[in-house]
């Protein structure tokens, strides 16, 4: 971070130039990544106290400490423009005029047992007085920009003084012209209304606490015409104010919550009042590209890029064990073997958590990479397990199992009766021939891959990302609408994603963010039906593999499910066994599940009228959909350049009403 003298960094805000920068003695810190037209204040954030004063000074340093607002620059710190003062109130305070700023009594106790000399006390006024002409050229300087400018002025309080119930937010707005902003000041107590921590009631008062009478928002609104400032004081709930222990997880959630409520209401503001209307939130946010979230994200592509679960998973003799099962007649318990894993699984955990992603600066791009390496985590102990016991209570951590809903639609799908016009005898194409079809989707995308025959490979193609190749079983067999479903859902989507998370300057996606399963196969199944290629025997496969997966949960052996599909639901040996296979490879593998909860998610999404865009970007989730799509709009990754035909021509069908009836009834 620079190091510029207050005379520099007022000459770089004239000049309209963006720059982060601490005041020459470290007084305060101030970050323009971008000019919008609100700014973030964080007064009271820090506690720094100049030597020559800490002989002097009565309070000692965690007294100091309670008093102060600690983390509130912490809040703030993902909005593109924010001011933080770094040091403490107790030297001089900035909420107070420039003749009051140095406490001599403060909240009953004495601040000073010796006197300070003039000289330290000029030196104490002269840093109150550079920081409100850096406050007032900024603050010109965006409203000759956009006409108009709102100011978010945050603190925090202590509770134990308080003998009442008290608000978790409070707006101070005495001195603020009420009628002209009252649209607005509602506004932004509704958003902070909406947050949400975990067993913390949220209530957001206004001159309840405090009344807005600090100097911060007296000087702005007196020499800055046309800006709004918004004193807003949050309850020290994220900490211990008697003992100083924080809370990590509120913290967190705080600092998210405040991006969002901020620049809801930013835009709010901005769209009526300014002369810039950004259409969304995410364009009132910086495109200034962090090099160190780079940094990291390069890192993280380094130790995962050759890490393909699938690719171990998947027994290495599945064919000699289906031979041997016939052979006995359903009644010898499969024993699969696995390809040696390459990877040292500690080491890469180890690699991972030295992973310094503190330092991304923007708090919901900073959670995307600590979930993705949480969830890395899991898979990690995962493949660590394949083939023990363990690997299916990983399998669990991680996918988690079948829930009441999913095999409710399970069941549902597994009930219905045929469909007169799907018949139940279709002529079928061998692999070769399949191979030829992939080759012309391949075409028709554009897209440049290769395709080999595998036996390697359990249900009938497979795409690994990794080694940007599809696998087709050389003994698969296809009916042509089943074959132009694979095309759809291992090109249109699978192959898709892979291509465009390579086109992306953060390798994240190729990566794949957490349980993406879900959402991948759920959008493939998606581009089934939208294709016109789904049926009901595939939907019923979909239903099985949940039905299987919760069995095996509850303790049936492969044996058993087997059984329960060719006795029970009439599945011919060999799809029982590709199913239960599925299912039980590696120890217990629960991702199966997912199919049809994902399809169900990917559907509600598509009829929401939501673009699909940010989903192709690569291996993403939706979980994460708002995250991707910011990123989007602040040009940190790029749209995707291949798109699912499906989802473009999706219009041009028309729609089928017995599907459109099945699918309604699904939860």
């Amino acid at each position: 971070m620079l190091k510029l003298k207050i005379e520099d960094i007022i000459k770089l805000i004239r000049k309209g130039e963006t720059f982060e920068a601490e005041e020459n003695d470290g007084s305060f810190g101030i970050k323009i990544n971008r000019y919008v037209p609100y700014v973030c204040m964080a007064i009271h954030d820090g506690g720094t106290l100049r030597n020559e004063l800490k002989s002097k000074i009565a309070v000692d340093e965690f007294e100091r400490w309670q008093e102060e607002d600690p983390h509130t620059g912490n809040f703030i710190d993902s909005l593109p423009i924010t001011l933080i003062g770094h040091d403490s109130r107790y030297e001089y305070d900035l909420n107070r005029n420039p003749e009051e700023c140095i406490h001599q009594i403060a909240w009953e106790k004495k601040v000073w047992k010796t006197k300070l000399s003039s000289k330290e006390i000029q030196q104490s006024k002269k840093k109150h007085s550079n920081f409100y002409k850096v406050v007032k050229a900024l603050i010109q300087k965006l409203n000759e920009q956009f006409g108009a400018s709102i100011i978010y002025d945050i603190h925090s309080y202590n509770t134990s003084r308080w003998e009442r119930d008290i608000p978790l937010f409070n707006i101070g707005t005495e001195n603020i012209d009420q009628h002209r902003y009252e649209k607005f000041i509602h506004h932004w107590q509704n958003e902070l209304q909406a947050i949400q921590l975990p067993e913390i009631q949220t209530q957001a008062n206004i001159n309840d606490v405090f009344f807005g009478r600090g100097y911060c928002l007296q000087f702005i609104t007196e020499n800055c015409p046309n800006t709004l400032v918004l004193a807003t004081e949050i309850k020290k709930v994220y900490c211990n104010e008697n003992s100083g222990e924080e809370f990590p997880e509120i913290i967190t959630r705080l600092k998210q919550s405040f991006k969002e409520a901020i620049l809801n209401n930013a835009l709010y503001f901005s769209t009526e009042v300014t002369n810039w209307n950004p259409v969304k939130s995410a364009h009132l946010l910086d495109k200034k590209e962090d090099k160190e979230l780079k940094k990291i994200d390069t890192k993280l592509f380094r130790l995962l890029k050759g890490f393909e679960l699938l690719a171990y998973v998947n027994p290495i003799n599945i064919d000699v064990v289906k031979r041997s099962f016939i052979r006995s007649k359903f009644t010898k318990l499969p024993s699969f073997k696995y390809a040696p894993i390459r990877i040292d699984p500690y080491k890469l955990k180890q690699e991972l958590s030295a992973l310094p992603t503190y330092q991304i600066s923007d708090v919901s791009i900073r959670n995307l990479y600590e979930d993705v390496i949480s969830s890395y985590f899991d898979k990690i102990d995962l493949l660590a397990s394949l083939n023990t016991k363990k690997f299916q209570y990983n399998s669990l951590r991680y996918f988690g199992r079948p829930s009441r809903k999913d095999i409710l639609n399970a069941n549902y799908i597994l009930h219905l009766p045929p469909i007169l016009s799907e018949p139940k005898r279709v002529p079928n194409i061998d692999s070769t021939e399949a191979m030829s079809l992939f080759k012309d989707g391949l075409k028709n995308y554009t897209i440049d891959c290769k395709i080999e025959l595998s036996n390697r490979v359990i249900s009938q193609v497979m795409v690994l990302n990794s080694k940007n190749t599809i696998l087709i079983r050389p003994d698969a067999k296809f009916s042509l609408k089943e074959a132009n479903a694979l095309i759809e859902h291992e090109i249109g989507v699978h192959m898709v994603t892979t291509q465009n998370s390579k086109n992306q300057d953060l390798k994240i996606f190729n990566i794949g963010l957490p349980v993406n399963t879900l959402t991948q196969e759920g959008i493939a199944i998606l581009a089934e039906y939208l294709s016109g290629n789904l049926t009901l025997a595939r939907l019923k496969k979909l239903a099985m593999r949940v039905i299987i997966a919760d069995m095996m949960c509850n303790g049936a052996n492969f044996i058993e499910c087997f059984n329960y599909l060719t006795q029970h639901l009439l599945l011919n040996t060999n799809e029982a066994f590709t199913i239960v296979t599925r299912v039980f490879r590696g120890g217990g593998f629960t991702k199966d599940y997912l199919y049809l909860s994902g399809f169900i998610q990917a559907l509600k999404h598509w009829k929401s009228g939501k673009s699909m865009l940010p989903l192709l970007v690569g291996k993403a989730s939706l979980k994460y959909y708002d995250t991707i799509e910011e990123m989007i709009d602040r040009d940190m990754i790029k749209s995707p350049k291949f798109v699912t035909k499906s989802f473009e021509r999706s219009s041009e069908k028309p729609k089928d009403p017995i599907y459109e009836y099945i699918l309604s009834g699904l939860k």
